[in-house]
């Protein structure tokens, strides 16, 4: 049951407006448990041209202040009534007296009064009193209500993270599985594919309707395309970095390496960083497309001879180089010079002999 109690008493500012303004105090409960929260409510009768001036801070005695909430004023039978909710708790036992509470009231001038309370008494007992005296048995662990709904959160943040781990495995895979397979061999060499490709990108009006990042974006799949015919590297579906680490991997020339990765770079640069260059570095960058790939293209060695083909060759050499310098003709004509020489010059020297 609620204690109201009330104060008439004016404070040294005199009577106000001819009218003695009155406060009430009103505990929710005269009885507490030690640390409870305590709600007493005031209530000030007052002239309407009059405010109260609630206090900031509060001196309570064995009570301490929790908070002061303070209502809106409305009209009374006497003029205005302006209410608050003080807020206490006691960490004490016994019974404890809060005591008076001052207020001020104003007009908003030089002119004050005050009023105040009367003390009010609150009983504080202690928690869990065994009346027996027996020292009570040890309780269990008390359940912890579950509410499953705030679980659910929790349930969507691991199936997401499962979802996210078997995407990256699958992905892991297949380009593992790529880089242990090759891109198929094109039907013509590369780089006339490469050639033509940029060819048919010049020829288009891809910069002069001011589209430069598709013409970005298709002079890059031109040369990724170029290498994955020329060094078997998925260059397609690589970043730009795995890229030039595949070309490493492949044995490729540090040079060419730094210019395929200057390259594709200054793609990038159009593609996703949404840089704009004008017409004549675009026309550069195809320029550059072109050298780089008549730098790198793959050119067949010369066939080399075999051991056969060598000595049948030499054979061939030898007898053309004789018949061309008469070699072959002074011996022939050598050899039946002496043996017609020779044998003239015998049957003379015996037709002498024989004489007459």
């Amino acid at each position: 049951m609620g204690l109201l109690l009330a104060c008439g008493a004016l404070g040294a500012g005199g009577d106000l407006r001819g009218q003695s303004p009155r406060v009430s105090i009103e505990p929710d409960t005269t009885e507490i448990h030690v640390g409870d929260p305590l709600a007493l409510r005031l209530s000030v009768e007052h002239p309407a041209d009059l405010a109260v001036r609630w206090p900031d801070s509060l001196s309570l005695g064995p009570f301490e202040a929790l908070a002061l909430e303070v209502g809106p004023s409305e009209a009374s039978p006497d003029g205005t009534r302006s209410t608050a909710v003080l807020h206490v708790t006691a960490f004490e036992l016994g019974e404890l007296e809060i005591p008076s509470l001052t207020l001020e009231l104003t007009d908003g001038g030089a002119e004050t009064a005050t009023v105040a309370t009367d003390p009010v008494v609150i009983g504080v007992t202690t928690v869990g009193l065994d009346e027996g005296g027996d020292i009570r048995d040890v309780k269990g662990p008390r359940a912890i209500a579950r509410n499953w709904l705030l679980l659910w959160p929790w349930f969507l943040l691991a199936a997401a993270l499962a979802g996210a781990a078997y995407w990256w495995g699958r992905r892991r895979d297949r380009g593992s599985g790529r880089i242990r397979s090759r891109p198929p061999v094109p039907a013509r060499p590369a780089h006339e594919i490469a050639l033509e490709a940029l060819d048919r990108l010049e020829a288009s009006a891809l910069l002069e309707r001011g589209e430069v990042k598709p013409y970005h974006v298709e002079v890059s799949r031109i040369i990724r395309l170029y290498v994955e015919g020329r060094y078997r590297i998925w260059a397609l579906e690589m970043i730009t970095p795995d890229v030039i680490s595949s070309l490493g991997h492949a044995g490729v020339d540090p040079g060419i390496r730094t210019a395929f990765e200057r390259f594709l770079d200054a793609c990038d640069l159009v593609k996703f960083a949404k840089l704009r260059p004008d017409d004549a570095a675009c026309r550069n960058l195809l320029a550059d497309a072109r050298a780089l790939v008549e730098r790198t293209k793959f050119v067949p060695p010369p066939p080399v001879a075999t051991a056969d083909d060598g000595a049948d060759a030499t054979a061939d050499d030898g007898a053309e180089a004789s018949e061309a310098d008469g070699t072959g003709a002074t011996a022939a004509d050598g050899a039946g010079a002496t043996a017609g020489g020779g044998a003239d010059t015998t049957a003379a020297d015996r037709i002498e002999a024989a004489g007459p």
